[in-house]
């Protein structure tokens, strides 16, 4: 969401990082970048609504070199906010991005993102909530079922858990076996209409639906099998492992599906 979803550097906003504080990993942000980027956010409030997807762009960039997490504080015109755990993230193209499948399984494999194209496409369309607090109506995302890659892989009889990692080289995260066949846990490639785009965890990233957003994993690059279940990277800072909306981290906000 990443995105405290998405707390220290992945993105709250969707599944990695939660609370935007710097951790001291990678340089502090000129003074003159926060204050015209607080300019920019208080502008945005009050501008069109045409301006909005620029500014979310915007704030979605600043996020990615801003470790002090002042940005994660600006609203956007989608309802968003932009975390990042890591110092930089790559950007990934359809020509270089790979998603590995291992670990106990019977036959690992790469996807390139043209390979998972090309497999039955599923869509959602629910409510995504952030374990702090906000929440956005109804976003559709689509994608491949987690299931679907678990099948083709073949799940050895060990296998109890999978533990999800990704190309910021920092953001891990984890469900059970049970929780990940779940019809509403996707590899999404599209997210409200279009390729997700590298703000949002693109071009590929994990969503749970019904989970808090820090477990949808941004910019996802690997699934591996495990026979147990690891906790991700947020779950070491106190975040429950099973982040049922309305049923964990303390919380009772209302069910996303």
């Amino acid at each position: 969401m990443s995105e405290r979803e998405d707390g220290r550097g992945n993105e709250r906003e969707g599944g990695q990082g939660d609370g935007g504080r710097w951790d001291g990993r990678g340089p502090a942000i000129g003074r003159r970048v926060l204050l015209g980027t607080l300019a920019v956010g208080a502008g945005g409030l009050a501008a069109a609504p045409y301006l909005q997807g620029g500014l979310e762009k915007f704030l979605g960039a600043a996020s990615q070199v801003d470790p002090t997490g002042i940005v994660n504080t600006l609203p956007n015109g989608g309802g968003f906010r932009f975390y990042n755990v890591a110092a930089s993230v790559p950007t990934k193209t359809a020509a270089t991005y790979r998603l590995k499948i291992d670990g106990l399984v019977e036959h690992p494999r790469s996807y390139t993102l043209a390979d998972l194209e090309a497999l039955p496409q599923t869509r959602t369309d629910l409510d995504v909530q952030c374990v702090t607090g906000w929440r956005v109506p109804k976003v559709p995302f689509q994608g491949v079922k987690v299931s679907d890659l678990l099948d083709a892989a073949g799940v050895k009889a060990e296998g109890r858990a999978l533990r999800f990692t990704c190309f910021d080289g920092t953001y891990s995260e984890s469900l059970t076996l049970t929780q990940a066949r779940r019809n509403d846990v996707l590899v999404a490639l599209r997210m409200q209409g279009k390729p997700i785009g590298k703000d949002h965890g693109g071009p590929v990233r994990l969503y749970v639906a019904p989970m808090y957003f820090y477990k949808s994993a941004k910019w996802l690059s690997g699934i591996s099998v495990t026979d147990k279940v690891e906790p991700g990277y947020w779950e070491e800072y106190g975040y429950d492992v099973d982040g049922w909306v309305g049923r964990s981290n303390g919380r009772d906000d209302a069910p996303t599906v």
